[in-house]
């Protein structure tokens, strides 16, 4: 946990509380404290075009080499800065629902309230958000809207929703890039354990398709670190058989495999230019939204 984290955006703290939107008002309420302007500014990337700078602008969007010509001062603006539309895609396959032995929250628990907070924050600033939660299909989706009543809809679906089916990820990216039609910023929560081929295919379809893509991916710390020593029974999730086996002779096997498929995860990304940002459910909330809005914002050129 981050020395100056408050001690509520803990992840062990937030699995204390009841309710999801009890937990989303929490890590919101520690994770703004401070901030002077709305987090998302700057969110697009395509230039737009300049305005004249008025006291209080963000110092950060002046173009100082308008500033050498004229020797006034103009802000870039960029594409959708005031109209962002951002589309949460919520990952409630099985797989989503495991936590570690040593873990507060699972994942499907984690994505939720990250989801829940992004919303908050997007709406805070009067922008648009959507939902869509998918497992083998498309379960649910929430047009985006920047009403006060959104946040309401979307705490809603993720506590109703189901997390006991199998996961089909690259042709629901398909379906989805065809229901987006207003280009936006699409955030994916997902752990991504699917063929890694099927789901870089579909995200490509969102680039195509000229949205920003983001890939916040959820792990549990024993997924990543894979700390097991004693011999015991792993249940298989996403209708895979049980097993029983001693973990110490898995360990190398398992991380080398894992390895293998974070580094394809995130090369694809590279390649298509789409975001990667690594969510562990054992760490603290602020720190992981302030990593998120800090790749984020270093896009912004």
């Amino acid at each position: 946990m981050a020395e100056n984290s408050p001690k509520f955006l803990d992840p062990r703290t937030l699995a204390k509380l009841h309710g999801l939107s009890l937990r989303a008002r929490h890590i919101v309420e520690g994770f703004v404290s401070g901030l002077h302007r709305s987090p998302f500014r700057g969110f697009s990337i395509e230039f737009a075009e300049h305005r004249e700078y008025s006291p209080g602008d963000d110092l950060r969007y002046v173009d100082w080499k308008v500033f050498g010509r004229t020797d006034k001062f103009y802000l870039k603006q960029y594409e959708d800065e005031t109209n962002l539309l951002c589309y949460l895609v919520v990952d409630a396959s099985e797989s989503m629902r495991y936590r570690g032995p040593d873990s507060p929250l699972s994942k499907w628990e984690y994505a939720q309230c990250l989801a829940a907070a992004l919303t908050w924050l997007v709406l805070q600033q009067q922008d648009a958000v959507g939902l869509a939660v998918f497992d083998r299909e498309l379960r649910t989706y929430l047009r985006p809207s920047s009403t006060p009543q959104q946040l309401k809809q979307v705490l809603y679906v993720l506590e109703s929703a189901d997390t006991d089916r199998k996961t089909a990820t690259g042709p629901i990216f398909h379906e989805l890039a065809e229901r987006f039609k207003k280009r936006g910023v699409v955030i994916v929560l997902s752990d991504f354990f699917d063929d890694t081929a099927s789901i870089l295919a579909g995200l490509k379809h969102f680039r195509h398709r000229r949205h920003d893509v983001v890939l916040s991916h959820v792990l549990d710390a024993a997924e990543v670190d894979f700390p097991f020593q004693d011999q015991m029974l792993f249940k298989g999730l996403e209708q895979m058989p049980e097993l029983v086996t001693d973990p110490r002779y898995l360990r190398r096997a398992y991380l080398e495999e894992f390895q293998t498929f974070l580094t394809a995860l995130r090369k694809g990304c590279r390649a298509h230019q789409m975001d990667y940002e690594l969510m562990r459910t054992d760490r603290p909330f602020d720190v992981a939204l302030t990593s998120y809005l800090a790749e984020r914002a270093s896009n912004v050129k």
